[in-house]
């Protein structure tokens, strides 16, 4: 059976511009991250500086803007101090976060020319969990201040430039090192912004919001947080993961009618307290950790020994999880008024689009690509598209529209759409008559495959891969047809 679904668009119906923040990454000092994943010094195709030029293709390639550092829960007991200076006398320090030895050998500065070399720009945390104002200011000076002072130049060279912080990571989560309840959290966040903006005015900050939308303190946590903190901070966070629960494929499909839930609830609630206030500012949301992740089977498997770099959730992700990234890519865009930054967790090897083997090679993961595509080819604006389609039941959300999709309008004009029924085809289709000029297709994509538990591999690192669509242009009219449960994303061209 064949479904069909139409898309409205409308050039004056802009969302807001595209932000190239919202293909971000993430890098934590987690599992093989690090060690193993950007930086193996033992590995053939290590440069000098000893990280991996193989994944550092695959991360240029990928189209990453922005990379969150160094955590993550790593960063609520990590002292940034431990890893500068001549890499022999740095210490090794237990991580409660992930229970792991960490050797400090890839420190700011490391990070900060792999960053270079990837041509991505850095989103610093700071550590709130076990310490506070002055380590803030201390690392904020190590990485801005141009020199003479004591701690710029212990640096050395020019400064980093970075100026964008986060004022500690999911500090509403018991597992956080130096949990806090919302009001210590929000007077410390507070006092810290107050404190980097003396310095430096310019400097953009993130206050944490809450670690999920399930937390028993949801709405509230954001609530009492930009109470306290609201005149000093510029946006909030906000992290979800998902996994089919109990093998329900259709709700994890509809992973995004979360998504959508969680950002419109954070941002009304940020609002509502701006109401309060009489405040003409507006907060918006840093989207700083997502991503598919199979987090029931991580649980299961608790670490015991104390090991450097240990294999930690290395998922291996297949069709449909690539389907459901694409999916959130979607409503990250839908959201480019208030999503101004987005940070895929992580880069490499932790529940990640990259994959990479000690001495061996790196390869792309299954939710590599709609993620490689999307960055590609989203520019300009985003046009607030109106789907009509016909809706599939969930157990978790309900009914919900079996096409999701978005568009984006530059010199040419980029759909990206998802198909979530499990059963049947959608024909889709659009007009490009309110657009002016003579549109012809440039190049169309496809992420499907009849195995939906199919993944790649080392050894058959390419089992997955987009493949050409079919898109039929009839005067205006745009029609493509897109298999039960696929991505696909569609260039036009004038």
């Amino acid at each position: 059976m064949t479904l069909h679904a139409s898309l409205h668009l409308d050039p004056a119906r802009v969302v807001a511009p595209v932000s190239r923040r919202t293909f971000g990454s993430f890098v934590e000092h987690m599992g093989r991250c690090v060690y193993g994943g950007i930086y193996e010094p033992a590995h053939p195709s290590a440069g000098a500086d000893g990280f991996r030029q193989d994944v550092l293709a695959l991360v240029r390639e990928l189209g990453v803007s922005v990379v969150r550092y160094p955590g993550g829960n790593f960063v609520s007991g990590y002292r940034w101090e431990d890893g500068v200076g001549p890499v022999s006398e740095r210490p090794v320090r237990r991580d409660l976060a992930w229970h792991s030895l960490e050797t400090n050998e890839v420190g700011i500065d490391e990070f900060m020319r792999w960053a270079a070399l990837a041509g991505v720009e850095v989103m610093y945390a700071l550590n709130l969990g076990t310490r506070g104002v002055q380590e803030a200011l201390d690392v904020h000076e190590y990485l801005t201040f141009p020199g003479g002072t004591a701690l710029s130049d212990r640096r050395g060279g020019k400064p980093y430039g970075i100026s964008m912080f986060c004022l500690g990571n999911e500090m509403d989560g018991p597992w956080q090192t130096g949990h806090k309840t919302a009001s210590a959290y929000g007077r410390l966040a507070a006092e810290t912004a107050r404190a980097l903006r003396s310095a430096d005015p310019g400097i953009e900050l993130i206050a944490c919001g809450s670690s999920n939308s399930s937390m028993p303190t949801f709405g509230a946590w954001e609530a009492t947080v930009l109470e306290i903190a609201y005149d000093t901070v510029d946006s909030i966070s906000a992290h979800a993961y998902y996994e089919p629960v109990d093998g329900d494929l259709a709700s994890f499909l509809a992973s995004a009618v979360d998504m959508d839930h969680f950002i419109d609830s954070v941002a009304a609630t940020a609002d509502s307290v701006g109401a309060r206030r009489k405040s003409p500012k507006r907060i918006n949301i840093s989207f700083d950790e997502w991503n598919v992740w199979y987090h029931s089977r991580f649980m299961a498997e608790p670490q015991t020994e104390w090991t450097t770099a240990p294999r930690l959730i290395e998922d291996a992700y297949n069709v449909a999880d690539a389907v459901v990234v694409g999916s959130l890519l979607i409503a990250l865009l839908r959201h480019s008024d208030r999503v101004t930054a987005a940070c895929q967790a992580q880069l490499v090897n932790v529940i990640a689009p990259i994959r990479a083997e000690p001495d061996g090679p790196a390869w792309r993961q299954t939710i590599f690509h709609p993620y490689a595509l999307t960055s590609r080819l989203a520019a300009g604006t985003v046009l607030d598209v109106v789907v009509d389609a016909p809706l599939y039941e969930t157990d978790r959300y309900g009914p919900v529209p079996v096409i999701d999709a978005v568009a984006t309008l530059d010199e040419g004009l980029s759909i990206f759409a998802v198909n979530r029924s499990l059963t049947d085809s959608t024909e889709l289709t659009f007009s490009t008559a309110a657009f002016p000029g003579a549109w012809r297709a440039g190049e169309a994509w496809l992420v499907s495959d009849a195995d939906l538990t199919a993944t790649n591999t080392q050894a058959a690192p390419d089992r997955v891969v987009p493949r050409p669509l079919d898109v039929s242009l009839d005067g205006d009219a745009v029609t493509a047809v897109l298999p039960p449960v696929s991505w696909s994303a569609i260039r036009l061209t004038c």
